[in-house]
């Protein structure tokens, strides 16, 4: 049996932290030296998502783990306590963390990646109206911008499907105009059909 079918029939195919069958696939608890059943888990697209800050903490999703945490898999236990360390602002979140107990090994595993000194707010990409930008999207130009290092000229109304974002700079996507990529500020851009 393949280590992928091993964690999700463990887990019956569902999320081990809030218990979804929509869109599950096996996640690798960062750090890892060695992949293993222990510090893989199996996650939805939602709880990924917030868990690689994505998407904002939705405070609501994640009071599903206040019965999930007890999970005896680490790689769970330590997702749990990431989570809820992010949300301790919230009191049902600081309650729960509290209860929770890890040994010096997975709590010197929760740490090690700094996701505990962040707090629920997540920097990401958004257009001129505050609309959040993802991998793929469409944008328009709300500008016309003079492309650096050429002659073109990208004319406001301009449409550019498929755009990457800038991973270190929330304020950056890439996308191609005439057949060049080009890096364009986000504050110069709407996404198409908002």
């Amino acid at each position: 049996m393949k280590f992928e079918e091993i964690i999700l029939n463990r887990s019956e195919h569902k999320c081990e932290l809030c218990g979804s069958d929509q869109s599950v696939k096996v996640y690798e608890v960062p750090p890892q030296d060695k992949t293993s059943e222990a510090n893989c888990i199996a996650v939805c697209i939602v709880c990924q998502n917030q868990i690689d800050k994505k998407a904002e903490l939705d405070q609501e999703h994640w009071k599903c783990l206040s019965s999930s945490m007890w999970s005896e898999i680490p790689g769970v236990q330590v997702v749990a306590w990431r989570i809820l360390s992010r949300l301790k602002a919230e009191s049902w979140a600081s309650d729960q963390l509290d209860m929770l107990y890890l040994d010096d090994d997975h709590l010197a595993w929760a740490k090690s990646t700094g996701d505990h000194e962040n707090d629920a707010n997540v920097d990401l990409h958004r257009d001129s109206n505050g609309t959040i930008l993802l991998q793929g999207d469409s944008i328009v130009l709300t500008k016309s911008l003079d492309v650096k290092g050429t002659s073109m000229n990208a004319k406001m109304g301009t449409i550019v499907k498929n755009i990457r974002l800038v991973e270190d700079n929330t304020e950056q996507i890439e996308g191609k105009i005439e057949g060049q990529t080009i890096v364009i500020l986000t504050k110069y851009v709407r996404k198409q059909g908002s």
